[in-house]
């Protein structure tokens, strides 16, 4: 399954997200999109907690690769995408991007694999996930 439909989330930059010259430090970038992969799946109607407790299964982080491009500073109003790239039976490709109006900060390749949470074993997704993911909007 193959979907190409940019989800935004924004973001603003706090204090607590720079270092002392008022830059975002670099891991803060992963927070950011994580953030956005949670709304992301919760804007298709999956609550991480209900895919534990209904189905049995987690999604976790099996790679990332993320390209650091200009810095974001504190106060900044951001807005990190998210984009299903690619997906299998047990694992999907999300591509994100952390931008600042049109300029491109940050951009990433997210492998996330489903799991049972006991065993950390890759599962199938459930395929209700399958489906709607599969369905345009």
């Amino acid at each position: 399954m193959t979907r190409r439909e940019t989800f935004s989330w924004p973001v603003r930059v706090y204090y607590e997200d720079t270092d002392s010259g008022g830059v975002v430090y670099y891991a803060n970038y992963l927070k950011f999109m994580e953030r956005a992969r949670t709304e992301w799946l919760r804007s298709w109607g999956f609550e991480q907690t209900d895919l534990l407790r209904s189905y049995g299964v987690v999604f976790v982080v099996r790679a990332i690769s993320l390209d650091y491009l200009k810095p974001a500073m504190f106060n900044d109003m951001l807005e990190v995408t998210v984009e299903l790239a690619e997906s299998g039976k047990s694992q999907m490709v999300l591509t994100q991007s952390v931008r600042r109006g049109h300029a491109a900060l940050a951009e990433g390749r997210v492998r996330l694999a489903c799991v049972n949470p006991s065993s950390f074993k890759p599962v199938k997704m459930p395929v209700v996930i399958i489906e709607k993911l599969g369905k345009k909007r």
